[in-house]
């Protein structure tokens, strides 16, 4: 638990690494998308597997989940992220997903705020408790998935909007 932070390092490069590929290809997948309707499974898959290692990566690193996480966006974490296959997306969503993903940005963004404030918090707690308590642990996880959905639906990986429901 000392030593999270230190222990997140390589996960915070190679997710780094790993972003500047997958935010060139979604350029590329936006043009795509457009012509065809959809983004094609070979792209999907790759963004799917960093959006699900980016949520792995912020679940150890927040305390929400303890084991280490691997370097694939693979497996079973005990915080996880379900994407479905690439399908058909309204061009229009495609074409306007950067101005229609701003308000989801802002409330993401006052999340993040209160999830740093409670990271802070639970850290303090699960090194004199041995455990996190549970109602951190889930805001927590509640803000990994609504970063998730934000992360998927910039991305492409799905044309619905983030949403506050667990639906």
């Amino acid at each position: 638990m000392f030593f999270r932070l230190f222990l997140a390092i390589p996960h915070f490069i190679w997710a780094t690494l790993w972003a500047f590929v997958a935010y060139l290809l979604v350029i590329v997948a936006w043009f795509v998308g457009l012509v065809l309707g959809r983004v094609p499974d070979g792209m999907h898959n790759f963004l799917a597997a960093y959006d699900r290692y980016q949520t792995h990566v912020y679940a150890y690193f927040s305390l929400a989940a303890n084991p280490f996480p691997g370097f694939t966006g693979s497996g079973n974490y005990p915080v996880d992220v379900e994407i479905d296959p690439a399908a058909k997306q309204n061009r229009l969503g495609i074409l306007f997903r950067l101005l229609l993903v701003i308000p989801a940005v802002i409330v993401l963004y006052v999340l993040q705020l209160v999830a740093y404030v409670v990271m802070i918090l639970a850290w303090f707690y699960a090194l004199f408790a041995g455990k996190l308590n549970k109602g951190m642990r889930d805001l927590l996880a509640y803000w990994i998935r609504y970063q998730s959905q934000t992360t998927g639906y910039i991305l492409l990986l799905t044309g619905r909007y983030p949403s506050f429901s667990d639906d």
